[in-house]
């Protein structure tokens, strides 16, 4: 069945224009309210990031679920992959996360998690739309959910983060830029390096409600390179808005993005004695992480794109990690989720371990030159349908041959179509992706 308001990430938009109004999240939280209250006594926490319009939609949503008669935890300003870890902790219903990752402060969006941290399936989602549809009613006042404000809620989230550390090692002696987009990791990110012994030096922690993902963090990682080479820093930490995607900056200043994390975190574990089956990408991922994990004598898949997609596939294989280029990264060893903190604490261990630098550890994977370009529409159109648009990809995957692959697909989250051509030849492929890019537009 298709789903009439949930996306491929929850509910998300512009602040102001439906879904995302304070009437619809009111109701959203009665109705997944109501979905869990079917099984008995129910209760949710809930966490943001640092955009303005979270305290709307958390009011909003506390009192729909109160309404529905579920109790409350409000965590705050929270990363994503915490709400996963507290819903687990406090064994509760379910989670819910006011939240729109790395979008500009003017869009937001709802997203849930289950009872045991993982997101919501399917079917879930399915019968808190058929709520959706159904006229609101209220419980009796004395069955009416309560609200409390968890005070503790970030510091039983560091001591999680510290606990994927091994408790042999130390950060002591490094000095880290730590970028934290002024969003949902401000205050905890900075605290889990720093316990653990680093130098920390604090890099877009200071949100106003407007500059979360503005600039800063995994998404522009610029200001953050020039940061570690004017402090000296041995290497630089860039989260998104709400802390579940990461970038990586050598001593050098050069960027380590997902696909060489994940290569990074999988080496260290059969390094050490771990058991590692396999590794998922996407469809995005880079050629080099492919042959540098096959490298490795692990079996490499690629995922459709969303962390959602890499969850299924390592879930079906029984493995443990995965990620994409955009710094999702998953350690199913570690968390319930992609966990932007997590991950880095696996990369900084491998550093430790090995006493060798960020830059020393990539150096094992050669990156093909990849080529992204994002075509903005007005409108959504069916690429399969436009034949000039056909005909444009059969001639650039005859021109690469085996030295390179094109991929066309639509984002889940923006009107804009992802045009990726990769291949050996760096000036072939950005002629190619130009083009493709160009038949796009013209399918308009």
């Amino acid at each position: 069945m298709s789903r009439k308001y949930f996306g491929t990430d929850g509910v998300r938009g512009l602040v102001g224009q439906y879904p995302i109004t304070p009437d619809f999240a009111l109701k959203l939280g009665w109705a997944a309210g109501r979905a869990m209250a079917s099984q008995g006594r129910a209760s949710v926490v809930v966490g943001k990031d640092t955009r303005l319009s979270g305290y709307l939609f958390e009011s909003a949503l506390e009192a729909g679920l109160s309404a529905a008669g579920v109790s409350v935890r409000l965590l705050g300003p929270i990363p994503t992959p915490a709400v996963a870890h507290l819903t687990r902790a406090f064994h509760a219903s379910a989670g819910i996360v006011i939240s729109a990752s790395h979008n500009p402060y003017y869009d937001n969006g709802i997203k849930f998690f289950g009872p045991d941290g993982k997101k919501l399936p399917d079917a879930v989602e399915l019968e808190i739309e058929a709520w959706l549809d159904r006229e609101m009613t209220i419980d009796n006042p004395d069955q009416l959910g309560k609200v409390t404000r968890q005070e503790d809620a970030r510091g039983r989230y560091i001591e999680f983060c510290k606990s994927s550390f091994p408790f042999n090692l130390s950060l002591h002696g490094l000095k880290v830029v730590v970028d934290c987009a002024h969003g949902a990791t401000y205050q905890v990110g900075p605290a889990v390096f720093s316990e653990l012994g680093a130098e920390v030096i604090r890099h877009a922690c200071e949100p106003d409600g407007q500059n979360i993902n503005h600039e800063v963090g995994s998404t522009h990682p610029e200001g953050l390179q020039q940061r570690v080479l004017a402090e000296k820093a041995h290497l630089g930490i860039a989260f998104d808005g709400d802390g579940d995607r990461i970038v990586m900056v050598d001593h050098q200043g050069e960027v380590v993005d997902g696909d060489e994390l994940v290569y990074l975190i999988a080496r260290e574990k059969q390094r050490s004695g771990v058991p590692v089956q396999g590794v998922v990408g996407t469809l995005m991922s880079n050629f080099g992480l492919e042959k540098a994990v096959q490298g490795l004598g692990l079996e490499f898949v690629r995922a459709n794109v969303g962390d959602r997609h890499v969850m299924a596939a390592l879930e079906e294989r029984g493995w443990t990690l995965g990620g994409e280029a955009s710094g999702h990264i998953v350690c199913l060893d570690k968390a319930t989720t992609g966990d932007a903190i997590v991950a880095a604490l696996q990369v900084l261990a491998a550093m430790v371990s090995s006493g060798r630098t960020l830059a020393e550890l990539k150096a094992g994977m050669s990156k093909y030159p990849q080529v992204l370009i994002n075509v903005r529409l007005a409108q959504k159109i069916d690429l399969k349908a436009c034949a000039s648009v056909q005909q444009a990809v059969a001639a650039a995957e005859a021109e690469l041959a085996d030295q390179g692959r094109v991929l066309l697909r639509a984002s889940g989250t923006e009107p804009v179509i992802r045009v990726m051509v990769e291949g050996r030849d760096g000036v072939l492929v950005q002629r190619i992706a130009e083009e493709l890019a160009e038949a796009v537009r013209n399918c308009l």
